[in-house]
């Protein structure tokens, strides 16, 4: 099944690409890779659950910040390429988790972009992933991801 008639079998509208907050664009086309800038939880213009994790987040609100900041990505690979079904396959997830010492369950956090991913690009959704802890994130974001896809 193609990703845009994925997006729609979910119930997912797309949001409008988030502008970048600093001097940067927010995607590369390079060959046949497109690579986003860090895309943060913003929905509707306000930050989702702002703060860290294991402190003001719990595990499940980084993961609903995660799968946001995940449509985000979304619109930003849209934007660059048209339309999802040029997709070949996500190679790669990067996750920045905003975190309290001693926090440590990054991956399912990250598992918010990562189910996201799978489900609109199904088997071309499964990607390889890095997941770091970091003690402070621009805007309080709780989390932030970047995502490579190989495009036709």
């Amino acid at each position: 099944m193609s990703a845009e008639l994925n997006l729609q079998r979910l119930g997912i509208t797309l949001p409008e690409p988030p502008q970048p907050v600093g001097a940067y664009v927010t995607w590369v086309r390079t060959g046949n890779l497109v690579t986003t800038s860090g895309q943060l939880p913003w929905k509707g213009g306000v930050m989702q659950h702002p703060g860290r994790l294991g402190e003001h987040v719990t595990t499940e609100d980084g993961y609903k910040a995660t799968r946001i900041a995940g449509l985000n990505a979304l619109a930003q690979l849209k934007a660059c390429i048209g339309n999802l079904d040029q997709v070949r396959r996500i190679v790669r997830l990067e996750g920045y988790v905003h975190c309290a010492p001693g926090f440590r369950e990054h991956p399912q956090v990250l598992d918010g972009a990562s189910d996201l991913l799978m489900q609109v690009f199904e088997e071309r959704g499964r990607h390889v992933r890095i997941a770091l802890g970091i003690p402070d994130m621009p805007l309080n974001a709780c989390v932030q991801i970047v995502v490579w896809a190989e495009v036709d």
